[in-house]
């Protein structure tokens, strides 16, 4: 009977949500988490299909999870799962494999499986069949066809959440002291480059009753940093009927629930309204971190890639949040290598992020997806030009993030504490930790993960040093 399960997450924030609701309907299933895929019985992949790399290591890990446990039920879902289900349920060891539109049934399909386990006749030679070209040919593989559960991602009209216990319990198992709670889900945007739409469907929102209730049990369940995800957060509440903007439920969140701090994983420059930066800088519980897709500072590229914005704009919402809220984290995508792109878009691209206030970058080379408008383009950037605009992105993403650090220096912090903990070169012991801006710092000692601490902040070199000046209850 299978009774154990391991589970790995590709992607982003908002496919982390949907596997900590995954894990919740396991352990209601009465499954038990293992410390690694050799050791379960059922194996969950939870992919993304952003890039062609994204792809590559989903396909990479299922080869790896049959090789190291051959006798392991592989499910993998997620949003290759709803691009290409053919592609997934071709490889060895897959079982089933589910769409996102079908994530909900993920319980009721291993539950099922764990019914009929006792029931499964016996294995006979017939059973196999050769899967070279030729009859006879090695290897065998059992001759059962994986179940392949996917539907119009565009009929979902709600957004898959577990409950918060079960988040918050899933965020433990993960290593992981703050957890998730995505709000929303799907995309209405259509930039050219971009499959998720088509694997997300429409947008659509949580109610805040629903968000209200689910953070008080997260913070009953003792979490104490709550990160808000989505796949366009900034258009949350824009279908609900009344509209409910963002703003209006994080004001919500701060005076109606216990939740000690809450971070945004990323919003669109758009979004990045007076109003949300004024809440941010009054409330004193909100991260003053802003991850704010950029994609590219050459309007030229802005519009091929079917942004809604031009640079301009996004200096003047970037500028805004550092004039409002100094010390604030700001994060941005940047993609290198869109068709059409030239050493001009490119050198325009790396002069604005220099002039910006950014504290580090996430650099993407462009993709091609299957689908989307991009993938028809011509203009192809060859790959040694992208390698190299990429590196020079990295390189000032490095500066930017060092800058940062260094302006840190000697400041005082409110940091949460981490499951990260290790030994210096002195033989100091040291905690992981994470402050409202963003900041990764070792503190010195061995604490507890998920309680509060001052610190005083040390840049030193790629790492910021912390030095315990109180503990916060």
């Amino acid at each position: 009977m299978m009774s154990t399960y391991w589970l790995e997450n590709f992607g982003c924030r908002a496919t982390q949500a949907d596997a900590a609701a995954i894990e919740g309907q396991l352990a209601a299933g009465g499954l038990v988490r293992v410390r690694a895929a050799s050791d379960a019985d059922v194996v969950v992949l939870n992919t993304c299909t952003v890039t062609a790399a994204a792809d590559a290591q989903a396909r990479e890990a299922i080869r790896r999870v049959h090789r190291e446990n051959p006798g392991a039920r592989i499910l993998a879902t997620g949003c290759y799962a709803q691009r290409a289900p053919e592609e997934l349920a071709a490889l060895p060891g897959v079982a089933w494999v589910v769409g996102n539109s079908y994530q909900r049934q993920i319980g009721a399909l291993v539950g099922e499986a764990q019914e009929n386990a006792g029931k499964m006749p016996a294995v006979r030679n017939e059973d196999f069949v050769p899967l070279g070209a030729l009859a006879g040919a090695a290897p065998m593989a059992l001759a059962r066809t994986p179940k392949i559960l996917t539907g119009d991602i565009f009929e979902a009209d709600e957004v898959l959440v577990t409950s918060a216990v079960g988040a918050a319990g899933a965020a433990a198992g993960a290593g992981r002291t703050r957890p998730l709670l995505k709000i929303q889900d799907g995309c209405n945007n259509r930039c050219t480059y971009c499959v998720i739409p088509f694997v997300r469907g429409r947008s659509r929102s949580l109610p805040p009753g629903r968000v209200i209730e689910e953070m008080c049990a997260l913070a009953e369940a003792g979490a104490r940093e709550v990160v808000l995800s989505g796949i366009n957060l900034g258009a949350y509440g824009r279908d609900l009927m009344p509209r409910v903007p963002l703003g209006d439920l994080l004001a919500k969140l701060v005076e109606d629930t216990p939740i000690e701090r809450l971070r945004l994983s990323s919003i669109e420059p758009m979004d990045v309204t007076l109003d949300l930066v004024d809440l941010v800088a009054r409330s004193g519980r909100i991260a003053p971190h802003f991850h704010v897709p950029l994609q590219s500072g050459s309007d030229r590229m802005l519009a091929a890639m079917h942004r809604w914005y031009r640079a301009a704009h996004y200096a003047e919402r970037i500028l805004r949040v550092t004039e409002r809220l100094p010390g604030a984290a700001i994060g941005a995508d940047v993609i290198c290598g869109f068709p059409g792109e030239t050493e001009e878009d490119h050198r325009r691209t790396l002069e604005f992020v220099e002039r910006l206030p950014f504290s580090y970058l996430h650099v993407f080379s462009y993709s091609s997806r299957p689908g989307t408008r991009a993938a028809a383009l011509a203009e192809e950037v060859g790959p040694a030009a992208i390698r190299g605009r990429a590196r020079e992105l990295r390189k000032v993403s490095e500066e930017k993030a060092a800058a940062f650090r260094a302006v840190q220096d000697g400041s005082r912090h409110r940091v949460l504490t981490l499951e990260r903990t290790g030994i210096d070169a002195d033989g100091g012991a040291w905690t992981g930790a994470l402050s409202g801006n963003y900041l990764h710092v070792r503190v010195s000692g061995c604490w507890p993960s998920n309680c509060w601490l001052e610190v005083r902040l040390t840049a030193n070199g790629p790492q910021m040093r912390g030095e315990v000046a109180d503990l916060v209850a």
